[in-house]
């Protein structure tokens, strides 16, 4: 196996890894994430990792998905109690008729970087490069497609004038990039890091700051979060508010430990054989993740900006932000003493 190929295999390991915490009386609940070994979903692994969740009384099984998108379905469909993915899906389903809410904020910045493919003929520059090209996503519907075609609408492209290409894993992302079969996409850490230091990529838009995310899209976002169907959360308060207290939890022990501390808490297929590297892309990422769990003030308005300018059937006036997410647990997470 080529030594970058070798070293990117751990990280794709884990579409099917069971992340949970057995306790005798424990309740039992399921999570599922658009991609466990995902930095922007560190605080989910970190709150079982380090028994948050068995502390909270509950066995959390944390399942893993590639897509954001197929992580919803799951959800609406009543597989899991929680899905660890995007706000903008909150928002995606209510358009829809479908009543789900962000319970907790793990992320203040989309966590996203689109990359250009260094393997082809003539990389691309910026997104106004995109014209004739192939565009590499997680899947149609999902976060990264939404973005793509705002980042693309943006620099003036209409959305004909390129070619969407849903990719499914990281690892087929890699594979593309690295052969050159798509022009650019949009991905998270550790996978971003990983191409820019072997070389296949360079960076279009970084959206893995609060800063950068501003800068792209205009104002305060939310990016990865806890998020549950309405009606399962009116019936189960007192699970939800400990689930958001449990990783309320792990994002206080994200910002107030180094990333090497948090790696040894972490499972080795999560972290790679490049431990530096990871290092590198987990510090870069620590300040961008939310430190109480709350929904950033403006951030629902930003993120329905996106979506309503991309997706003609989201319309702004039909949206009741105030239903796709709620602080209260949040708030009475951050009120409650210290463990």
């Amino acid at each position: 196996m080529p030594s970058f190929a070798r070293f990117m295999a751990p990280a794709f390991t884990a579409c099917a890894i069971l992340l949970w915490t057995p306790h005798a009386d424990a309740e039992k609940l399921t999570l599922m994430t658009g991609g466990v070994t995902k930095i922007i979903y560190l605080p989910v692994t970190l709150a079982s990792r380090l028994g948050y969740f068995r502390d909270e009384g509950l066995d959390v099984e944390i399942l893993s998905e590639p897509a954001g998108v197929d992580t919803a379905t799951e959800l609406i469909a009543g597989a899991v109690q929680g899905a660890v993915g995007f706000y903008d899906h909150t928002i995606d389903l209510q358009s829809r008729g479908l009543e789900v809410e962000s319970v907790v904020v793990l992320g203040q910045a989309a966590g996203l970087v689109e990359l250009a493919s260094t393997r082809v003929a003539t990389p691309m520059r910026t997104m106004a490069d995109a014209r004739g090209r192939k565009l590499g996503v997680t899947g149609f519907g999902a976060s990264t497609y939404f973005l793509s075609r705002y980042l693309a609408q943006q620099a003036g492209l209409a959305a004909n004038t390129y070619t969407i290409v849903p990719m499914g894993s990281d690892s087929g992302f890699v594979d593309a990039m690295m052969k050159g079969s798509i022009d650019a996409g949009m991905v998270e850490e550790p996978t971003a890091s990983r191409l820019l230091a072997a070389n296949a990529a360079q960076v279009l838009v970084d959206m893995r700051s609060i800063e950068g995310t501003r800068t792209a899209l205009g104002g305060p976002y939310a990016g990865a979060c806890l998020y549950a169907q309405r009606k399962w959360v009116a019936a189960h308060p007192d699970e939800t508010q400990r689930l958001v207290r449990a990783v309320a939890r792990a994002l206080a022990f994200i910002s107030t430990h180094s990333a090497s501390a948090i790696m040894a808490a972490l499972p080795k297929n999560f972290v790679g054989e490049n431990e530096a590297l990871y290092r590198q892309a987990l510090s870069a990422t620590i300040p961008a993740f939310s430190r109480d769990g709350r929904m950033p003030d403006g951030a629902p308005q930003t993120v329905l900006g996106v979506l309503s300018a991309v997706d003609p059937s989201i319309e702004p006036r039909h949206v009741d932000l105030a239903r796709t997410y709620t602080n209260g647990f949040a708030d009475e997470a951050n009120a409650a003493p210290a463990h």
